[in-house]
C-alpha cells in the first residue's frame, strides 16, 4: 500500500523487518519507477524511532544482489558442487511433486520439512507451508535451533514468554544485560538503556564476551559459560541474607510451600557467594556488588538474551533468572521486571493459518531440527520410523546454522535423498539441493509479523514486484499443493485471506493497513500485582514436568568432563558476528567487507601459552572436527574461553567449513535445544 507520494515520483511503502533479531522493526521502503531506492526505520513508530540496524539497511543490496537466484535450477552435478541448469517453473514443480508424491505411497513420514526464521513472518513462514505438509502427512519438526530452551524455562516459571515493556526500561535505575550483545542485535532496547543511564541509571553486563555493549556498562561480569544458574542462585542467597526481600510480593505472588518458595530459599542458601565464584569465574565481590545493587535498586530490570540458554542447562538457569524480579517486587514499577521475548503477548490462530486438521487422525512423528545431523544418517527402525528419503528446506540453511556440520553435510551429500531448497541466494543448503526454486525477500510480498522484544502487530506491504521468476513461499506451496492434486478450498486461500486470518478479529486489520501496526492492549506494568499466565497466576518454582529449578552442569567442561578436558581445554562460544545475522546478510559484500574474515578472539595469557599472535592463522579442533580461521588476541575473550565469531557460509570460510564444525548434537535440559555454547576445543598455530 502507497502511503505517500512525491513530486520526484518516489512512494513509500510499509513494511516490517523480516529476520531474528527481537526489535522487528517497523519500516518506510522507498520505491522509484519500480525499484528499492532505500530502506529505513519508520520515525512514528515507538520501538524503531526511525532507526535501523546497519544489516537491515542494507535490504536493496541484498535484493538486487548480482547472485540473486531468479529462476527455478535443477542440479546437474554432484551434491555439495553448486552445479545447475534452469528449468521452467511447470517442470520444476512436476518433478518435485513425482519424487514426493512417490516416497508418500510408502510414507509420508519419509518427507520432512525444515524451516525456521528466515523470514519470521506468519504468512511467509507458517501458513501455505504447514497446510501442505499436514495434508501430506510430513514429520512434523520441532523447531528448536534458537530459542525454545529459554521459552520453556520461561514458561515453567511465569507461565510462557511475556516481561515488560522495551520501552519502559527507560525508566528503569539498575539494568542487568545478561546474555545479550544488545547495541549488535536489540539495537532499539539499547536506546532504551541509553536514556535511562544518562538518567543516573547502572548498566551491569552480564557475558563471557566483553562486547561493545559490556564496553559500554558500568561494569561487566565475565562469567564462565554455562555458570548463570549458579549466579543466580547466589544473588537469591544474598538477597536472603540480606534480607532484600519484596516479602508481601513474595506470599501473594510466588508460589508458597515445601516445593515452592521455601524449597527454592532452601537451595539458594545452598549457594554462598564463594561458591559460585568458583563456579562462574568471577569474584566474590564482584557477586556480591550485584546482589547489593539488585536488592536495593528500584525499579530494577534485567534484559536477558538467547546466547546464555545454549548450554546444557540453559532451560534451568532462565528459570532462575526469571524468578529473581518476584523476590525484590520489581513487577510493582513498569521500569521494572524482566524480558527475554515477548512473543507470549501475541495470540494469533495458528490453528487457521496452519490447518491441522489437515493431518486427519494421523499422527506423525516429530523430528528435532537441532539433530538432522545424526537424523539424516538414520536407517529406519520401529524407534525412529522411517529412513529420511526428502527434505524441503525454506528460510533456514541448515547445512551451515545445525551443529555438528561434518555430519549434517554428510547427510545432505547422500544421493538417495531428494532435496528442494527455497532460496534466494546459492547458499551452502542449496548446493546440495535437487531443486532450487527462487523465493521472493521481504520487498517483494506480503506478511504479518508479531514480535519479541515489543507488543506491536506489523504488516509488511510488498513493495516491489517480484524479481525475475521470484514467487512467494505461500505461492510456491499453493502450486505444490495443485500438483499434488490437494483440492481443500484452504489451499486457494491468497495472501490477502490468509492476512486477514492470522488475528481474525482480535486486531483491527484496517487500522493496520492504514498505519502499518497495530499495538495490544497490555497494561504498562502487567504483573504489578501478579496476574502471571500461569494456573493460579503466581511465579512456578516447582513446574509440572520440570520440578525444582536447579544447576545443569555443561556437556563439557572442565568439572563436568576433566578427562576430555585435558585435551580440549578451552571452552568456546559462537556469538554472531556483528555485521551478520545467523548466516543471513553472510554474501552481501559490503558487510561482509566489514567483517572481513572468520575470526577467533582468545585472549592473550591463552595466545601466549600457544604462541600465537593476532592475524595468524589458527586451527580449532576437537574430536569432532577442526576449523581454519584468523586469530584475534583481545581481551574480548576472558581466560579460559575463546569466541568463534559465526556464522560465517562454509563456502566462505578459509577451508569450506565454519564453527559449527566443532559443536554437538546433544540437547538443553528443557525445550530440546541444542547447546553451541557447550563446547570444549583447542587451539594451536596452523
Amino acid at each position: 500500500m502507497d502511503v505517500s507520494v512525491s513530486d520526484n515520483s518516489i512512494h513509500t511503502v510499509r513494511g516490517a523487518c523480516p529476520h531474528d533479531c527481537p526489535d522487528t522493526c517497523a519500516l518506510r521502503v522507498s520505491v522509484q519507477d519500480g525499484r528499492v531506492v532505500k530502506v529505513q526505520g519508520a520515525p512514528d513508530h515507538v520501538t524503531t524511532h526511525g532507526a535501523l540496524c546497519t544489516k537491515v539497511s542494507r535490504y536493496p543490496e541484498r535484493t538486487y544482489h548480482p547472485e540473486r537466484v531468479l529462476t527455478p535450477l535443477r542440479r546437474v552435478g554432484r551434491k555439495g558442487e553448486g552445479r545447475f541448469e534452469p528449468v521452467s517453473w511447470d517442470a520444476a514443480l512436476d518433478e518435485i511433486a513425482r519424487r514426493l508424491g512417490a516416497i508418500a505411497a510408502r510414507d509420508p513420514q519419509a518427507i520432512v520439512p525444515y524451516s525456521y526464521a528466515g523470514t519470521m513472518g506468519l504468512l511467509q513462514g507458517e501458513s501455505m507451508d504447514r497446510r501442505f505438509f499436514h495434508r501430506l502427512g510430513a514429520s512434523l519438526l520441532d523447531r528448536t535451533i534458537c530459542a525454545s530452551a529459554g521459552g520453556a524455562g520461561m514458561t515453567a516459571s511465569l507461565g510462557g514468554k511475556v516481561g515488560m515493556h522495551t520501552r519502559f526500561f527507560a525508566e528503569s535505575k539498575l539494568i542487568l544485560i545478561w546474555g545479550s550483545n544488545s547495541i549488535a542485535s536489540n539495537l532499539h532496547f539499547w536506546t532504551f538503556a541509553q536514556q535511562a543511564k544518562r538518567a543516573g541509571a547502572k548498566l551491569v553486563c552480564i557475558d563471557p564476551r566483553r562486547t561493545e555493549t559490556a564496553e559500554k556498562c558500568h561494569e561487566h561480569l565475565a562469567l564462565l559459560p554455562g555458570s548463570d544458574a549458579a549466579l543466580a542462585l547466589a544473588l537469591m542467597h544474598e538477597l536472603i541474607v540480606n534480607d532484600w526481600l519484596d516479602h508481601d510480593y513474595i506470599a501473594r505472588h510466588v508460589q508458597q510451600g515445601e516445593r515452592g518458595w521455601d524449597a527454592l530459599r532452601d537451595q539458594a542458601l545452598q549457594w554462598s557467594p564463594e561458591r559460585a565464584a568458583a563456579a562462574t569465574g568471577l569474584s566474590v565481590e564482584q557477586i556480591k556488588g550485584l546482589a547489593r545493587d539488585y536488592g536495593t535498586a528500584q525499579p530494577a530490570a534485567i534484559r536477558l538474551n538467547y546466547g546464555m540458554q545454549r548450554v546444557a542447562g540453559g532451560g534451568n538457569a532462565v528459570r532462575l533468572i526469571a524468578t529473581l524480579p518476584a523476590l525484590v517486587g520489581a513487577w510493582r514499577h513498569r521500569g521494572g521486571g524482566m524480558l527475554l521475548s515477548s512473543s507470549g503477548w501475541f495470540h494469533p490462530d495458528r490453528a487457521a493459518l496452519q490447518r491441522p486438521d489437515l493431518l486427519g487422525t494421523r499422527r506423525p512423528r516429530t523430528i528435532n531440527m537441532s539433530t538432522i545431523g545424526d537424523d539424516l544418517l538414520r536407517e529406519a527402525s520401529p524407534a525412529f520410523g522411517p529412513r529420511i528419503d526428502a527434505l524441503v528446506v525454506y528460510n533456514s540453511n541448515p547445512v551451515a546454522v545445525a551443529p555438528e556440520s561434518p555430519k549434517v553435510v554428510q547427510g545432505f551429500a547422500r544421493e538417495d535423498l531428494f532435496t528442494v531448497v527455497l532460496e534466494h541466494f546459492m547458499t551452502d543448503t542449496a548446493d546440495f539441493a535437487d531443486i532450487v526454486l527462487p523465493a521472493t525477500t521481504q520487498l517483494e510480498h506480503l506478511d504479518i509479523h508479531t514480535s519479541y522484544g515489543h507488543t506491536d502487530v506489523l504488516i509488511n506491504e510488498p513493495a516491489v514486484a517480484p524479481l525475475g521468476q521470484a514467487l512467494s513461499n505461500t505461492e510456491i506451496f499453493r502450486r505444490l499443493a495443485a500438483r499434488m492434486g490437494f483440492d481443500e478450498p484452504c489451499f486457494a486461500d491468497d495472501d490477502e485471506a490468509l492476512a486477514r486470518q492470522a488475528f481474525g478479529d482480535r486486531i483491527d486489520y484496517a487500522r493496520l493497513r492504514e498505519v502499518g501496526w497495530v499495538s495490544l492492549s497490555i497494561a504498562d506494568a502487567p504483573f504489578a500485582d501478579g496476574g502471571f499466565p500461569t494456573p493460579d497466576g503466581r511465579v512456578r518454582i516447582d513446574a509440572p514436568e520440570a520440578g525444582l529449578p536447579q544447576v545443569v552442569p555443561n556437556h563439557e567442561s572442565p568439572s563436568s568432563t576433566p578427562e576430555l578436558a585435558r585435551r580440549y581445554p578451552l571452552a568456546m562460544i559462537s556469538p554472531p558476528a556483528r555485521n551478520f545475522l545467523n548466516s543471513s546478510f553472510v554474501n552481501v559484500k559490503s558487510l561482509r567487507d566489514i567483517e572481513g574474515e572468520p575470526l577467533l578472539e582468545i585472549h592473550p595469557s591463552d595466545a601466549a601459552a600457544r604462541s600465537i599472535q593476532s592475524g595468524a592463522r589458527v586451527r580449532v579442533f576437537n574430536a569432532r572436527g577442526s576449523y581454519l580461521c584468523t586469530a584475534e588476541v583481545s581481551e574480548r575473550a576472558r581466560p579460559g574461553v575463546v569466541n568463534g565469531l559465526g556464522i560465517w557460509w562454509r563456502k566462505l570460510g578459509l577451508e569450506g567449513t565454519n564453527v559449527n564444525e566443532l559443536t554437538h548434537q546433544r540437547l538443553t535440559d528443557l525445550g530440546r535445544a541444542p547447546c553451541f555454547y557447550d563446547v570444549l576445543v583447542e587451539v594451536a598455530p596452523a
